[in-house]
């Protein structure tokens, strides 16, 4: 479930506010700084601006740039780094890690159902970059070419073509086969099954801080949600009872838990205004009246 503080970065390109409940969260790996299939890769400094770049980026399937092919949207990035392992050129292991959200919605179920069970795992990145360097001679390969040829080792020096300086992040894409190989869907921290099941059952647990900060995000995100679905039954009991007063409803909200308020907002959407429920002559004069109102 979204956390707070990941509900306000996803809100920044909703058009309305979205609650914890509407929305499906995961984490994906884009692109790290290794040598990929394609004998190209990106320098660290390359995957921070691209990190930069691709927030609000959409992903799409297979670099098919049509707009029924949209189905998520990054919200966050950042680049992570492991001292432990190094790559080509002698710099220190870097992924570009990115958090994407989507729409709980029945067209996604399918969608969401395969990112789980990892059929749809793999993806890759559209962008442009300002140069593309031969990493034997240095020269930028977008003015003109050299004798180095990639994959090949020269005097002890693997050639590959190194990706500097990117402009601009047009789309990343589940595809069967990416180019880079750690690219795609990653796992994210959920909580323990026996820390669930000890609060479930309302027993007393010793939380790490770890722990303690993820169930307040938790709590914080239901609290939320409940705020979400009051103003929900506001709206629909003023639309569909206009004589009950606004802060009466407000107070009787207020004392609802949140099954109950579901179940009343569940209820009154399915149900017209009052009035046009009456079938009387003053009702039905009093549509005609209102008909354009907006």
């Amino acid at each position: 479930m979204a956390t707070p503080e990941q509900l306000a970065l996803i809100n920044r390109f909703a058009r309305r506010e979205l609650d914890a409940q509407e929305v499906y969260l995961f984490s994906l790996v884009l692109c790290d700084n290794e040598i990929d299939r394609e004998q190209e890769r990106f320098c660290a400094d390359s995957l921070e601006k691209l990190a930069a770049l691709y927030v609000g980026k959409t992903g799409i399937f297979n670099h098919d740039p049509k707009g029924e092919n949209q189905t998520a949207r990054i919200f966050d990035a950042r680049v992570e780094y492991d001292p432990k392992r190094k790559v080509a050129g002698g710099e220190n292991y870097a992924v570009l890690r990115a958090w994407a959200y989507m729409v709980r919605c029945p067209k996604n179920e399918d969608l969401i159902l395969e990112i789980d069970a990892g059929i749809k795992k793999e993806v890759s990145v559209g962008c442009a970059v300002e140069r593309v360097v031969c990493s034997v001679c240095g020269t930028n390969l977008r003015e003109k070419t050299c004798e180095h040829r990639p994959g090949q080792t020269y005097n002890g020096v693997r050639c590959w073509r190194e990706l500097v300086e990117p402009v601009d992040a047009y789309e990343w894409s589940f595809v069967a086969v990416p180019a880079q190989r750690q690219a795609g869907v990653t796992k994210h921290f959920a909580p323990e099954p026996v820390l669930e099941k000890a609060l479930r059952e309302g027993k007393e647990v010793t939380l790490s801080a770890q722990q303690a900060k993820q169930l307040d995000a938790l709590v914080q995100a239901g609290k939320t949600y409940q705020e979400g679905l009051r103003r929900k039954l506001l709206a629909a009991v003023t639309f569909t009872i206009p004589q009950l007063p606004a802060q009466m409803v407000e107070r009787v909200a207020a004392r609802m838990e949140t099954s109950e308020l579901e179940a009343f907002c569940k209820a009154l959407s399915q149900r017209g205004p009052l009035k046009r429920q009456l079938g009387t002559e003053q009702a039905a004069q009093s549509d005609i009246n209102g008909a354009f109102l907006i």
